[in-house]
């Protein structure tokens, strides 16, 4: 086994040696932490990121709570204009876009059987009326003026309901798509034809 070198220059020797080592450990250290400070600071964004876009993309909704299958043929007073639950008439309306305005107790009840009801004010520019009509294409959909709403268009679905001051296209197909047959539908699936287009409500 070979005898350490205790000369003058094999004690400099072992001083450079441990020097070198002693700045590779701390260049080590500084590169771990700014790998790690790096990667913390990708989390961070990430994270904030997904939080901003959840806050973003939530819906201005208003939700209610309403008694399903209360039904009655007599003129309903509702709390909200348009209505988005509550006593209704034992016929719903068909769903379907209409150019006057329609019955709300009639609706009501098709809100119950899973529709989403856009209304407008009469004095909503036509391109943005289109929008509506274009969306009251597909199935459970109603389309009407409603010239008691104070907003300019309203989004009603059983129980939920979104206010715009115009027709803001991605909010409302979001609405739509959320809230057409939704979780919150009191008789999913049944139906929204065959049944009337008439105003049936006593004493209406």
């Amino acid at each position: 086994m070979p005898r350490p070198d205790r000369t003058p220059a094999g004690a400099d020797r072992a001083a450079k040696v441990a020097s070198i080592q002693k700045a590779n450990t701390s260049k080590e250290r500084r590169r771990g932490v700014l790998i790690w400070g790096a990667a913390a600071l990708v989390v961070a964004l990430v994270v904030g990121a997904v939080a901003w876009a959840i806050v973003a993309d939530r819906l201005p909704v208003q939700a209610y709570e309403y008694k399903a299958a209360d039904h009655t043929s007599s003129p309903v007073e509702y709390e909200e204009t348009p209505p988005v639950g509550g006593p209704h008439h034992p016929a719903w309306w068909n769903c379907g876009v209409y150019d006057e305005p329609v019955p709300s107790e009639h609706v009501v009840h098709s809100l119950e059987h899973g529709a989403v009801w856009l209304s407008y004010r009469p004095d909503l520019p036509a391109d943005q009326v289109s929008v509506l009509t274009e969306l009251g294409a597909q199935d459970y959909m109603v389309v009407s003026p409603n010239p008691d709403q104070e907003s300019a268009v309203v989004a009603t679905a059983w129980g939920n309901q979104m206010t715009l001051e115009t027709a803001e296209r991605d909010k409302l197909t979001r609405f739509v798509q959320q809230f057409k047959q939704g979780p919150q539908t009191p008789e999913p699936g049944a139906a929204c034809t065959g049944g009337t287009t008439e105003d049936l409500v006593e004493g209406a």
